[in-house]
């Protein structure tokens, strides 16, 4: 007699959980995700597909596609739209928010306090190798979402065309007008590569949840302003520099780089030196590069700066991708199929990779690239980071070493 054959059935993934379970799920990847939005993708799948089965493969196929698909953070609007999954709604989309990114927050917020007390060529050494490691890291950046975004000719050519947008036209007018003309080249030329996945997201928001949370995406876009200069209200004018930028950031939170310096630093409001030394510090604690936004805020020299600052740097530069994607869920399987939205945001993808260059050259490299051994202690950063792939904490290490090690001996 044949022994009959059985089939062992895995079970299908459980979709509700507890707030309190997804606020301490993510706090564990806040205290110790470090590597960058592509690494956070990659610890999410690993502990929520894999470890945890809160969802499948084509359900997180489908998630990180749409969230690639908008401006803003990715791997927070992925966290964030697992935590509205798993926690039942929009508490649990805001528990994993906080324990994601609170963590980095508040170390950055600490070296904001802490800056100023660093002094003597040692200390300046250190600053000056913090914006050393800025400059390999956006350059990291560079060489890998051009080769994921830009690997043809056609793209490459629309990426450069932005990067000469952008550096002819300086500031967020270069920038949003690349990416807006990179979408429309996209339309034009890049409507034959591979389409989107199939599959259903399930996800609890509703269409009318998702038209509010749309509607007041624009609200905060287009209000501020206004309140500002007629109400002359300086924490007005905070929020909207902050929310505009994490509005119009295609691509991560590098490219958030050269709209943030548009906004803080040609207006007075931090100098070049400490904005380029918050940001390489951000390179050294786990959690998502939107963070800077924290030391920033804390770091500004008008009022509301510190603690009040920081919380409403945080909260403004978070807020219209999480609205974004919040809004988007309900409405992205029927876009997501449609040829000519994809073609777009391939053009607009590509241009990404041209604006970020062109902030790769100023103000990253004019700013801290100073002679040859800055050369040479940012191309071994850069060497670090992408031939032996070590963690970018280590790469901080060594630049603000070598940053203080070259202050001493050089002067």
């Amino acid at each position: 007699m044949t022994p009959r054959s059985t089939t062992v059935m895995t079970p299908l993934p459980s979709r509700e959980g507890s707030v309190r379970e997804v606020f301490l799920a993510f706090l564990k990847l806040g205290l110790t995700a470090f590597g960058g939005p592509i690494a956070h993708l990659g610890y999410f799948r690993a502990e929520f597909v894999h470890r945890r089965r809160w969802l499948d493969e084509a359900a997180y196929a489908d998630l990180v596609a749409l969230c690639q698909f908008l401006p803003g953070p990715a791997s927070s609007q992925v966290g964030f739209s697992l935590g509205v999954m798993r926690g039942k709604g929009l508490a649990g989309g805001l528990a994993a928010w906080a324990a994601f990114t609170l963590p980095s927050a508040l170390l950055l917020v600490a070296f904001a306090y802490g800056a100023d007390a660093i002094g003597g060529p040692v200390g300046s050494g250190i600053v000056h190798g913090l914006k050393l490691v800025a400059v390999a890291v956006v350059a990291q950046a560079v060489w890998g979402m051009g080769r994921t975004l830009a690997p043809d000719a056609t793209r490459a050519a629309i990426a450069f065309a932005a990067l000469a947008l952008t550096t002819v036209l300086a500031g967020s007018t270069g920038q949003v007008a690349g990416i807006g003309l990179g979408a429309v080249a996209g339309l034009a030329v890049c409507r034959r590569a591979s389409g989107a996945a199939g599959g259903h997201l399930g996800i609890p928001v509703s269409r009318r949840a998702g038209a509010v949370a749309l509607l007041l995406f624009g609200l905060f876009l287009a209000v501020p302003p206004f309140l500002a200069r007629s109400l002359s209200s300086q924490g007005l004018a905070l929020f909207d520099a902050f929310y505009r930028s994490g509005a119009l950031v295609f691509g991560g939170g590098h490219v958030m780089l050269p709209l943030l310096r548009t906004a803080l630093v040609e207006t007075g409001w931090i100098g070049p030196d400490a904005f380029l030394a918050g940001y390489g510090a951000a390179q050294a604690v786990p959690g998502p590069l939107f963070t800077f936004a924290a030391y920033l805020g804390a770091a500004l020299g008008p009022q509301p700066n510190g603690l009040p600052g920081a919380a409403i740097a945080l909260v403004a530069v978070f807020l219209p991708g999480l609205l974004l994607v919040y809004g988007a869920l309900p409405f992205w399987d029927a876009v997501r199929e449609r040829p000519l939205a994809q073609a777009a945001m391939r053009g607009a993808n590509a241009a990404v990779v041209g604006i970020l260059a062109a902030a790769l050259y100023d103000p990253l490299w004019t700013g801290a690239v100073l002679g040859p051994r800055d050369f040479a202690v940012a191309a071994g950063a850069f060497l670090l980071l992408t031939i032996r792939a070590a963690p970018p904490w280590i790469v901080v290490v060594f630049t603000a070493v070598a940053g203080a090690s070259l202050a001493v001996v050089g002067g």
